[in-house]
């Protein structure tokens, strides 16, 4: 790793500090950092490496200040610049003029400056093509050679594309990955692993679809447009793997409780009339005591009410 590639990194993880504490009294420090990035000469590649670019945008979302978020906005629209223009490796905090001499005719397009662009990537290189989106975030573009005629695959990337579609709600500073691009790879990545539109190959383009379609779990698809979960990955993610955090959460909780009714289940228990059903407020209750942690540790208690049948761990 290059010293400026280092030099990135660390001043990303004060920020990242900063972005967590959602503190205004570290406004000053933020602004020294972002004021010390402007003195780095920071390439395309940089940028791709250390993510500064995300960084700095969520710093410019979590502080008010003025200051920082006029100089973030500054920062990352001089860094978009790179992206479409790869080749340029100079640093991109130069002037007006200096930019103007660089890139030659780019004067003549300072018109369409102020709609949102996209790049193309083909594989590793980058071209210097741009298309405009209307009414939406830029769209990073990346190419795939999977075209085909086949029905059936055709119209599950459709099915993908749509369940990938952007929101309204979605930053428009925010450059994303675009929807059919995308679908075209999740779709060739599985069909790779099935070489066939069988029914195991529709049951995992169903599951991706339903799961990035999911209201309830929206940092899945939001996480694969911005490319933090690329398209390889998502093809073969696990149900658990793509649930929601309130899902998982859910699914642990049962797993307890039915490894608890299994040790219960398991001896026939005491029954006793010195406990009381917090439910029911009846004393006709069965109680096991189950060795859960290690052997130093007291055992652990679980009362079921004959009553009502509720299961509680006795305290």
């Amino acid at each position: 790793m290059s010293t400026k590639e280092e030099d990135v990194f660390r001043i990303g993880k004060k920020l990242e500090k900063i972005i967590s504490r959602k503190d205004s009294s570290s406004c000053a420090q933020a602004l020294d950092l972002l004021k010390a990035l402007q003195t780095i000469p920071i390439t395309l590649e940089v940028l791709q490496k250390t993510r500064i670019g995300m960084t700095v945008n969520n710093l410019r979302k979590s502080i008010s200040d003025d200051d920082v978020v006029s100089l973030s906005k500054s920062l990352i629209k001089s860094w978009k610049k790179l992206l479409s223009d790869p080749n340029n490796k100079s640093d991109t905090n130069k002037s007006e003029t200096d930019q103007q001499k660089t890139n030659g005719s780019e004067g003549d397009k300072s018109s369409n400056d102020s709609k949102p662009k996209l790049t193309v990537f083909i594989g590793n290189n980058t071209t210097n093509s741009t298309k405009t989106t209307p009414n939406g975030p830029p769209f990073r573009q990346t190419s795939f050679p999977a075209d085909t005629t086949n029905s059936v695959r055709l119209k599950c990337r459709e099915m993908l594309a749509n369940a990938l579609k952007h929101e309204d709600s979605y930053d428009a500073d925010e450059t994303l990955f675009a929807p059919e691009e995308l679908a075209k790879q999740v779709e060739e990545y599985v069909y790779r692993e099935f070489r066939d539109t069988n029914m195991k190959y529709k049951n995992r383009i169903r599951s991706r679809v339903a799961n990035l379609s999911d209201k309830k779990n929206p940092d899945l698809k939001l996480n694969v447009l911005r490319g933090s979960i690329r398209a390889e990955k998502i093809a073969n993610m696990t149900a658990e793997e793509m649930a929601s955090k309130d899902m998982k959460d859910l699914r642990q909780k049962f797993t307890k409780e039915a490894i608890n009714d299994h040790q219960m289940a398991m001896t026939s228990g005491t029954k006793t009339d010195l406990i009381k059903c917090p439910a029911c407020k009846k004393s006709n209750c069965t109680y096991n005591q189950v060795q859960t942690r290690s052997a130093d540790e007291p055992m652990t208690t679980f009362c079921y009410c004959n009553e009502c049948g509720k299961r509680w761990k006795f305290c």
